[in-house]
């Protein structure tokens, strides 16, 4: 699997770019001086290729950075930037794509996230994560269901349940609830779930009820990802079955941030959703 965009990567590539901006050297001159191909620069920038330390050293070299700490911490984010990571030994199940995501998540401090039919991936029970995925992808043999619903459990421990939890703020619509996935008993202990989670400190749940009517999220789900240190790694990704997208531009974020505001003010609170969950578990009961 191809080396992913993890939040350090481009957290170092932004910090070079910021230096080669500051010294008023094109991303043409940088290749020119480091003997690359100017490709490699633009990615090494964005954060879709990890270098290693000893090439981070050649272009603080050719930038003449002398400071010794500046040199130090970039250094250690190319290495941190290359470490492997949980999810590395489910590299035959999961797809780029999904690794991708994950890799993203778990370095974010705090996500929103709007789901139109389904519980958000964080807050799924095992077995309404096995009917989903059995769902999506028929034609998995068990043995690769099972991988899948451990990769999800992975993820819920790694965010959730870490010693900094990710503050996680979820808008469903009632759709997600009224669709009964994996059979009533399934629906009803997911639902519990969710009641369960909703209590949690860290996670902020609201329902947005059929009576709202039309609003901005029947384009799709989306999910906003916001990272310590530095507001412009901040990322929305969305996806379907063939792909996603990932989203950075600032007008993009301000397009899906003022999006999620109006559906959580469109949303039940806090109170009257688990009000609203608690009524759908008991026609499933």
């Amino acid at each position: 699997m191809p080396a992913l965009p993890t939040v350090r990567r481009r957290m170092l590539g932004a910090e070079l770019r910021q230096i080669r901006e500051g010294l008023g050297i094109t991303v043409n001159e940088t290749a020119g001086l480091l003997g690359w191909h100017q490709s490699k620069v633009s990615r090494v920038e964005n954060g879709r290729s990890g270098i290693r330390p000893d090439e981070v050293e050649a272009v603080l070299d050719a930038y003449r950075v002398a400071d010794p700490e500046t040199r130090a911490a970039l250094a250690a984010l190319a290495g941190e930037g290359r470490q492997r990571m949980w999810w590395t030994p489910y590299s035959d199940v999961i797809t780029q794509r999904y690794a991708s995501y994950i890799a993203l998540e778990a370095e974010a401090t705090s996500m929103r996230n709007f789901r139109e039919v389904l519980v958000p991936g964080l807050l799924q029970t095992p077995e309404y994560t096995r009917a989903v995925t059995g769902a999506l992808q028929p034609d998995s043999p068990p043995d690769a269901l099972d991988a899948l619903v451990n990769v999800r459990l992975a993820r819920q421990n790694a965010t959730l349940r870490r010693a900094d939890p990710l503050e996680l703020w979820a808008v469903l619509d009632e759709a997600a609830l009224r669709r009964v996935i994996g059979g009533a008993r399934t629906m009803a202990k997911q639902l519990h779930h969710l009641l369960r989670a909703s209590e949690e400190p860290h996670i902020t749940l609201q329902v947005l009820p059929f009576a709202a009517g039309a609003h901005g999220g029947l384009m799709g789900s989306f999910a906003i990802l916001q990272f310590p240190v530095r507001s412009d790694l901040d990322v929305v990704y969305t996806e379907s079955h063939t792909s996603n997208i990932q989203l950075e531009r600032k007008t993009d974020l301000m397009t899906y941030s003022r999006m999620f505001d109006e559906l959580s003010s469109a949303a039940l609170d806090a109170a009257s959703s688990r009000d609203l969950i608690s009524y759908v578990v008991k026609d499933l009961e």
